[in-house]
């Protein structure tokens, strides 16, 4: 690829970060990786603030996934954030869930969610589909490059 690019995880789940971690991984695609464990801290990391306040926000290439019912923020008030913010509108938010609800499906779409898929139940399917989410956010798909 040759550009620089990060994976941003939002999710509560061990088990599900570790599996999406691991499939990334075997890819080639986490060598810039970030796992943020609650909506809280994910507000943190984007916006610089609290323990994140000395870092720079670097977009290049990068891409969210974000789970929906997290700790202390909602995902979707996240995602609300970050797709009102001009600074981080533009990052590629795709929401990996276990809710298949029609109400939340709406709500991440009408709040700019790039993309909406149910986890899979099953270990290589969910495997797979984290694969094929890394590989066409970071690789197929045309990123804006800008740098803020």
């Amino acid at each position: 690829m040759g550009q620089e690019y990060e994976i941003v995880i939002v999710e509560d789940n061990p088990t599900d970060s570790e599996l999406m971690i691991r499939s990334l991984k075997k890819n080639k695609l986490a060598n810039n990786l970030t796992l943020l464990e609650d909506g809280e801290q994910a507000l943190d990391y984007f916006f610089c603030r609290g323990k994140y306040k000395d870092r720079t926000l670097l977009i290049t290439r990068m891409v969210i996934f974000l789970d929906l019912k997290l700790p202390k923020v909602h995902g979707l008030e996240v995602l609300e954030q970050l797709k009102s913010n001009e600074k981080t509108r533009k990052i590629p938010v795709i929401i990996v869930t276990s809710s298949k609800e029609d109400p939340d499906i709406a709500a991440a779409y009408d709040l700019g969610a790039n993309s909406y898929v149910v986890k899979p139940v099953n270990y290589e399917n969910f495997v797979e589909m984290i694969n094929q989410l890394g590989l066409y956010w970071l690789v197929v798909n045309e990123n804006p490059q800008k740098v803020f």
